[in-house]
């Protein structure tokens, strides 16, 4: 039997791919200096990062036992849209404004529903707690039905090719669903819901990782998504699990950062180096079982 080698590829869906706008296409984001994104939240870089990810899909073939997709899945009233809340005269929070337990305790942001104020503040409240990221308002992105919700063309195009010619089938892992948390991890959201299997730990994935013998990781963004879940493998899938877990380091990219943000892009060689550290492999696409 040969070796069983196990692609995850994250968040690879349109509203992260740094699209162009085209003259007849709506625009997703448009940024001062004029330029236009079809993507609503587009991370620099990713849009080649998936088609370096689709070129090695193509490459490697039925080498690859299994390919894992997550799909971040959110609806338009969420905690990370701006549509959730509002300030003391009723206007939402724009895009990339970062809201704090302390902000909602002094009113400066509330949930458009008061039913959940309370809900917000202990979570909130969890966040800092746990040294999680502030909660940031995202423009709505990945938006269940939607275009942006959709895997990067060029990708989804591999991902049916490596399913017809080898008969087998892209497991999709969907996160996000919970309105009430962000789910930047695939395998577990920021604050799991105890009501809402959705946001708990998935082991299911976590067994299936486990029975492979070589786990190639890439997607976006290095700096949320990515990190998070890979995190979330190193911390629940064993020590002894560690060496097989590659890291594509040339098909994953990092957010840029906001005024007043974190530096994302700092955030994510962190992540890198740590998992140097831990035991997980650096590797690129075209080295991966060349």
């Amino acid at each position: 039997m040969g070796l069983k080698t196990h692609l995850v590829v994250i968040d690879p869906q349109n509203d992260f791919m740094d699209i162009p706008a085209a003259p007849a296409d709506p625009v997703g984001l448009a940024l001062p200096d004029g330029t236009r994104f079809r993507s609503t939240l587009p991370v620099p870089g990713a849009l080649a990062d998936m088609n370096r990810v689709a070129t090695m899909i193509g490459r490697l073939g039925r080498r690859l036992g299994r390919i894992h997709v997550t799909l971040d899945s959110h609806r338009v009233i969420d905690v990370a849209h701006p549509a959730f809340w509002q300030d003391g005269d009723g206007r939402p929070p724009p895009p990339f404004t970062m809201i704090t337990h302390d902000d909602v305790a002094s009113g400066r942001w509330s949930p458009r529903n008061p039913a959940w104020q309370s809900r917000m503040l202990d979570y909130t409240a969890e966040l800092a707690r746990a040294g999680k990221f502030v909660l940031m308002i995202w423009p709505e992105h990945c938006l269940i039905g939607s275009w942006g919700h959709n895997v990067a063309d060029n990708l989804r195009v591999a991902l049916a090719s490596w399913e017809r010619d080898n008969c087998a089938t892209v497991d999709y892992v969907a996160k996000g669903t919970n309105i009430f948390t962000e789910h930047y991890g695939a395998l577990l959201a920021e604050v799991p819901d105890p009501a809402d299997p959705s946001t708990q730990l998935n082991r299911d994935v976590i067994a299936v990782l486990q029975d492979a013998d070589l786990i190639a990781i890439a997607g976006e963004a290095s700096s949320h998504c990515v990190a998070t879940t890979v995190r979330q493998i190193v911390d629940h899938i064993g020590d002894r699990h560690l060496p097989k877990i590659h890291l594509l380091t040339d098909c994953m990219s990092p957010v840029p950062p906001s005024p007043g943000s974190p530096d994302f892009p700092a955030i994510a060689e962190q992540f890198v180096h740590d998992m140097a550290a831990r035991g997980v492999v650096l590797t690129t696409s075209d080295a991966l079982l060349a």
